[in-house]
């Protein structure tokens, strides 16, 4: 009986860990239909969804606006009229539905995958082939981190790809290495060129779009994959919901895979 009181005592006293968003203003009504279709989320798959959107334009003449980046800076244009949101991942795509009430699971939609990439300064002057090379003492790594702060599809990518193989000993190799853990990609990309890093664990997208880097693929039993996914706002615009058809389309599923992204 003791140890029950004991046990409920501590647990009484115990913060709560559910937490409501920092970012969500309760003041903000949600009314999308202003004839635009706006798609909100961090950056990486904007630019490919721009090339998308650009052809839709063309096609038919209705207006997208792509609006990517921390999500701070959007944040109450989105809680306003985001007819479609994306996440760059499940876990951000989860966090988002915090602060977006007018959305919800249910809605969304995993769309397009890619896998993790490292990315080398380009001409990649320290030869790396593959995960073992940055496990050697002395290599520069940056990693994406959230820090628990801040939503990156990149929380944990460095962490998942050296466990796969289930050697604590990689894990501990490669966290000697690690120079920078950065909030979000683009800060990574940042602390890449300043650090003078000799590698990044990231996305295909982003060397595909940066001329300094250049791409090496993982192994396979190296690889972590993680979606792109969206969710339609129930008040969304008509013409959102038939861009999103097309988002996924063949010609568009062309445009998408010249970043890296696959269905």
């Amino acid at each position: 009986m003791r140890m029950t009181l004991f046990t409920l005592a501590l647990l009484g006293a115990a913060p709560s860990l559910a937490q409501s968003s920092t970012l969500y203003d309760p003041t903000i009504t949600h009314a999308p239909q202003d004839g635009v279709v706006k798609l909100y989320g961090a950056g990486g798959p904007h630019t490919a969804f721009q090339k998308v959107a650009d052809v839709w334009m063309e096609k038919t003449g209705q207006k997208i606006e792509i609006i990517a980046g921390p999500e701070s800076k959007w944040s109450p244009m989105a809680q306003a009229d985001a007819d479609i949101l994306w996440g760059t991942s499940e876990h951000s795509m989860t966090a988002f539905l915090e602060t977006y009430k007018t959305f919800s699971s249910d809605q969304v939609e995993p769309i397009y995958i890619r896998p993790t990439v490292i990315a080398v300064k380009h001409g990649n002057p320290t030869g790396i082939t593959g995960f073992d090379d940055l496990l050697a003492p002395g290599m520069k790594i940056v990693v994406t981190e959230g820090a628990g702060v801040y939503n990156t599809s990149g929380t944990g990518t460095w962490e998942d790809v050296a466990g796969r193989l289930g050697k604590l000993e990689d894990i501990t190799a490669f966290r000697k290495n690690i120079v920078s853990y950065a909030k979000g990609s683009g800060a990574s990309f940042r602390a890449f060129m300043s650090e003078d890093a000799d590698a990044w664990i990231t996305w295909p997208n982003w060397p595909a779009t940066h001329e300094e880097l250049d791409q090496i693929d993982l192994s396979p039993e190296r690889t972590v994959w993680r979606d792109v996914n969206v969710a339609l706002s129930p008040m969304a615009d008509p013409q959102a919901a038939e861009f999103l058809a097309f988002l996924i389309a063949d010609e568009a599923q062309a445009l998408m895979a010249t970043e890296g992204w696959q269905r």
